[in-house]
């Protein structure tokens, strides 16, 4: 089912995304710019080819933020603080994997209850995506504990559709 939207949404690469991609390829190894944008394309299957014109930008915009720093070869690598923030989003990330796996397997209706989740936590990803640079680590934690107690709800809520399920079947 998932694959189905995937393909739905083809090669749409959602907005914030590339900020990620880019941590999360440099924390694999330093990296320039065009080996970023070649690991893009062979990732995906030559169905995302980021332009020079997002990535390096990007790379800015990162540099500004602390999160990643140019080593003296030229490459691009990951800070302290970068680290940080990826291992947060690899949690979340963790977390709404599983919430989608258990929507899923609700069929038609969990398609649409899937729909919605993705469609907030996009919105609430690009939010914080804008302004995490500006946050205090209180502010940051707090909205860490917010996800996560969003999403535990979500879990206890499809845990007692599942069983409704369950009952009638």
């Amino acid at each position: 089912m998932i694959s189905d939207w995937f393909q739905r949404v083809g090669s749409s690469i959602p907005r914030g995304f590339s900020r990620y991609f880019i941590l999360d390829t440099l924390k694999k190894k330093p990296s320039t710019g065009k080996e970023i944008i070649d690991t893009a394309v062979a990732q995906s299957g030559g169905k995302w080819k980021p332009s020079p014109g997002l990535i390096y930008p990007l790379l800015g915009r990162l540099l500004d933020d602390g999160l990643i720093e140019e080593t003296r070869e030229g490459k691009y690598q990951i800070t302290k603080k970068g680290r940080v923030v990826s291992e947060d989003l690899e949690t979340l990330d963790k977390i709404v994997k599983n919430q989608l796996d258990v929507i899923f397997r609700m069929g038609n209706v969990g398609k649409f209850v899937a729909m919605d989740l993705i469609e907030r936590m996009s919105t609430i990803g690009n939010s914080l995506s804008s302004n995490i640079s500006y946050m205090t680590k209180d502010e940051t934690q707090r909205y860490r504990r917010f996800l996560e107690s969003e999403l535990r709800k979500i879990e206890a809520s499809d845990k007692r559709s599942q069983g409704k399920e369950i009952r009638i079947n």
